[in-house]
Formats: structure tokens, C-alpha cells, sequence
């Protein structure tokens, strides 16, 4: 089995550098798709809210045979909670739904910079969920650079993580290098644009130097830019190919070509024009 590396966040908690991502599985299925990615060795496992598949997730940890400390949970805020007391009450639901008494680590999911709730409210909120130890790391995601430095000057605790969209077609620079300033660690959702550059040239190319797919090349080169990366397929091969990444070395030419290849384009919604509540 693959020994995941483990990067230590902010606050000390550790976290798998790759995880398995629930995003867009059916609820009735992703208590069979989580068992499979724990069976194949992943010991992070990412949801949230708004998946409405959070009691899947709970059911798999609880009947994989592992102990509840070996697997790294994360969910995330829904977007119709943002208010202070909502917040609490919507993470006390996550837990409830899970069957947790702690999460690894919770976020706001986004900013939602234009509706009458400031994020900074959200956040207080969930300053107060770690504090008691019912989270044990909280972040947040999709948060743009100026989001992110509104946290840091005006509330107390530094967001652990931030999950932002990440793949070649959008580097996304800018904010990752906001995120290490602040000692915010990285996490990339959509970590191949939902497939769109898997046909791309230069990643073929690089693919068939390796013997490697054109994903795996993809998630590889996310995991030595040092961002924590949680691919999503409920089909076991593909599950068992994106966990197959540690026996390979891209070089740093590999690196520089793939990373050549942003041209900010975007597979999710623009975080600064965002405000959907569910």
C-alpha cells in the first residue's frame, strides 16, 4: 500500500495529503464508494453540507473496522447558514448526521460576498466550535485572496485550510500564494477541471514517459506543489489508480510544463460573483 505523506497544518493537526472526495456521489451510494476508497488505503475523506451525503460518510467510517482517529474527516458549511447561531446549529446537525462527536476539520464552503451576512459572523462562529473541540481544525473554501486577509486582520484564529479550485488550466496562484503567507495550507478541488486535461498534449506526453496515466501525472504534480488533493470516481479501478501516485517523481521540467498551461479557466463559479443559497 502507498504511504500518503502527511502535512501538519497550522494548528499542529495533521492531514493526509491525498483524500477521497464525496462531491456529486449519490447519497444512496456513497456509504459503498467510502468503504471502497478506505479498502484501498485513503484515510481522508471530504463532504460537506450541501453533498447531502454526509450519514453515508459517517456509516462507511463506522463500518470500515477502522478506529474513528484513523480517518481524517472534513465537511463544510451550507451556504444558507451563515448566520452566527445558524452556523453552531448546522455543525451540531453535521455531527448529528455523521455520527461524529468531533470533525477533523469544517469550513465555510464560500464566501458569498454579496449577501447581508458578513463571512467574518461565519467565522466567529466557527472559531467558537474549535475552541470548545468539536473541531479539531477550521478553514475555509473557495476564499479569495482579499477574503482571506479580511480574516486574518479582523477575526483571531487564521483558517487552517482554504479549499480553493486548483487544476493546470487554473493554477490559481495568486491565492495559493496568499494561503502561504499566512501559513494556510492549499486544498484543490476539481484537481483535473473534471477531466479536461486529461487529453492535453503535454500531459500525455508526460504520462507515457512516465508509464503513467494522464491523471495520475495530474494529481502528482498537485501533491509536489504541496497542496492537499482529494480526487472523486466511485468506479474502484479509477479509486485505486488516483491512490497510486508515490512510486513516481515528476522532474521539475515535467512541473514547469504542466504548470505553463493556466489560462485561469474556470470549471466552478467565480467566488467574487457567488451568492447561491440553496
Amino acid at each position: 500500500m502507498s504511504t500518503v505523506p502527511a502535512i501538519a497544518l497550522n494548528n499542529g493537526v495533521s492531514i493526509p495529503q491525498l483524500g477521497f472526495g464525496v462531491y456529486q456521489v449519490p447519497p444512496k451510494d456513497t456509504k459503498d464508494a467510502t468503504l471502497t476508497a478506505l479498502e484501498v488505503g485513503y484515510r481522508h475523506i471530504d463532504t460537506a453540507e450541501m453533498y447531502r451525503n454526509e450519514r453515508g460518510v459517517g456509516e462507511a467510517v463506522r463500518e470500515s473496522g477502522l478506529d474513528r482517529s484513523e480517518v481524517f474527516v472534513t465537511s463544510k458549511l451550507n451556504n444558507g447558514f451563515h448566520a452566527h447561531d445558524d452556523a453552531i446549529a448546522a455543525f451540531e446537525e453535521s455531527l448529528d448526521v455523521l455520527g461524529f462527536d468531533y470533525l477533523d476539520l469544517f469550513l465555510i464552503h464560500w464566501p458569498l460576498p454579496g449577501i447581508d451576512i458578513d463571512f467574518v459572523e461565519t467565522w466567529k462562529a466557527l472559531e467558537e466550535v474549535y475552541r470548545d473541540g468539536r473541531a479539531k481544525a477550521i478553514g475555509v473554501s473557495n476564499f479569495q485572496a482579499n477574503h482571506i486577509r479580511r480574516l486574518v486582520q479582523e477575526t483571531e484564529i487564521v483558517p487552517a485550510v482554504n479549499q480553493i479550485e486548483v487544476h493546470p488550466y487554473l493554477t490559481n496562484d495568486d491565492v495559493r500564494a496568499v494561503n502561504a503567507e499566512h501559513g494556510i495550507a492549499t486544498e484543490a478541488w476539481s484537481p483535473i477541471a473534471q477531466g479536461l486535461v486529461l487529453d492535453d498534449p503535454v500531459i500525455t506526453g508526460i504520462a507515457a514517459a512516465h508509464g503513467k496515466t494522464p491523471a495520475q501525472v495530474v494529481l502528482r504534480w498537485h501533491v509536489q506543489r504541496g497542496d492537499i488533493v482529494f480526487p472523486k470516481s466511485v468506479t474502484r479501478s479509477r479509486v485505486e489508480e488516483n491512490f497510486d501516485l508515490f512510486d513516481f517523481e515528476l522532474s521539475d521540467s515535467d512541473l514547469g510544463l504542466i504548470t505553463a498551461l493556466n489560462k485561469d479557466q474556470r470549471t466552478g463559479p467565480n467566488p467574487d460573483e457567488f451568492n447561491w443559497i440553496p
